[in-house]
């Protein structure tokens, strides 16, 4: 059973992150320092990930400051009075994002609002009259690559086009829908790049499905994919969903041509029974049952308890949304070992303990099901339960 992590915490263990970029906003660094600086954070990250026995390693769910403001930096979904600005495109992106006051013009920051329902903020862009939706980044190619060169054949993940326009603000007179065609041949142009690449897969995140959806947003996100998935550049799709249950949409999703759903069995209340009522042969489930959001350990039998009634053919283990919203790691922690052994953090914990055991007592369960011999089953039920006494 393969398994995964819908995305990693980008900071740092000791914040690097976010102390580099200090260091770069007050010009103590130059952009070339905080450029390499953010590489080998990533490539340590990588590496961190593949040695926990991860499967399916996702890339360019790193920013440097927001994942939607770099999307919208990917396809060129920038005011025109900031492209025609003097800046580079880094300080453009931190002028968008943080707004720019200086000799080369002055920026008003884009507004932040909540996402979903975490404690962390967005970068909310605004497609505007004169916006020419098209590829105009690199970033995702550049992490790729990075990856690539450490001998790691990863899978870039990517705002989904529903999200991107769900949660994107509007220039009075225009909407939406005006920018479907455009956007699924600048999705499709991502597509065919990263294939030339070496990629095989992509993870599109659309976390606006959780949401309560009218008949009109149903049917912006069925065209937004028929054409998309039209021509996937031999790639497989992972759409991926998070914070909630997907009832509104489930019969669509499940017959639109993508090769991989990912579903949250842990803040999805419908998620298990809309499953259970049927899921493609021909599509692979990301099951999303350790909670991604969540500092404590698991609970194990519980999460057993779940994937045993999941009757999907092909399932990958993953986490219900990205671990940007956990501490790091528990190593630097100060606590004693009585309370610290109740934490679950990015790292040790969660990748190691809940992924690689996870995954141990299923293959143990599935042996359970399979055996009729009654000495044989004896001696499996003994390692189910030494499984289960391990993470205790």
């Amino acid at each position: 059973m393969s398994t995964t992590i819908i995305g990693f915490p980008r900071l740092g263990e000791f914040r690097e992150l976010k102390f580099t970029t200090e260091k770069y906003f007050r010009k103590e660094i130059s952009e070339e320092e905080l450029l390499a600086a953010a590489k080998e954070l990533r490539a340590k990250h990588w590496n961190i990930v593949k040695e926990k026995g991860i499967t399916e390693i996702p890339s360019n769910d790193f920013s440097h400051y927001d994942n939607f403001l770099d999307a919208a930096f990917l396809f060129n979904v920038v005011p025109a009075s900031v492209q025609n600005l003097e800046l580079s495109d880094l300080e453009r992106y931190f002028a968008l994002g943080r707004g720019y006051q200086g000799e080369k013009g002055d920026v008003r920051a884009l507004p932040m609002k909540k996402w979903f329902n975490t404690n962390y903020h967005y970068i909310v862009p605004k497609f505007e009259k004169d916006t020419q939706v098209k590829l105009a980044g690199h970033k995702i190619f550049d992490e790729f690559q990075e990856a690539k060169e450490l001998g790691l054949n990863t899978r870039p993940v990517l705002v989904g086009p529903f999200t991107f326009l769900q949660l994107s603000d509007f220039e009075e007179g225009v909407k939406a829908e005006d920018f479907v065609d455009s956007l699924v041949a600048a999705y499709q142009d991502v597509f065919a790049k990263l294939a030339e690449l070496g990629a095989t897969r992509i993870q599109l995140d659309e976390a606006a499905l959780v949401k309560d959806l009218t008949a009109e947003e149903k049917a912006l996100f069925l065209n937004l994919y028929n054409k998309l998935l039209a021509d996937k550049k031999g790639l497989e799709v992972l759409l991926q969903t998070y914070f909630g249950d997907v009832r509104d949409v489930y019969a669509d999703l499940v017959k639109l041509p993508v090769d991989a759903i990912g579903l949250d069995f842990v803040e999805g209340k419908k998620t298990l029974e809309l499953v259970k009522g049927g899921f493609p042969a021909d599509k692979t489930l990301y099951a999303g049952i350790v909670n991604g959001k969540n500092i404590w350990r698991n609970n194990y039998e519980k999460s057993l308890a779940i994937l045993e009634q999941i009757p999907a053919e092909n399932i990958v283990l993953t986490s219900s949304c990205s671990l940007l919203h956990v501490p790091f790691t528990t190593a630097n922690e100060e606590f004693e070992p009585a309370i610290l052994n109740h934490f679950a953090f990015a790292v040790e914990n969660w990748m190691r303990s809940v992924i690689w055991m996870l995954s141990a007592m299923v293959k143990v369960q599935r042996l359970l099901q399979q055996t009729k011999n009654s000495l044989r089953l004896n001696v499996l039920v003994k390692m189910r339960n030494f499984v289960l006494v391990s993470l205790d």
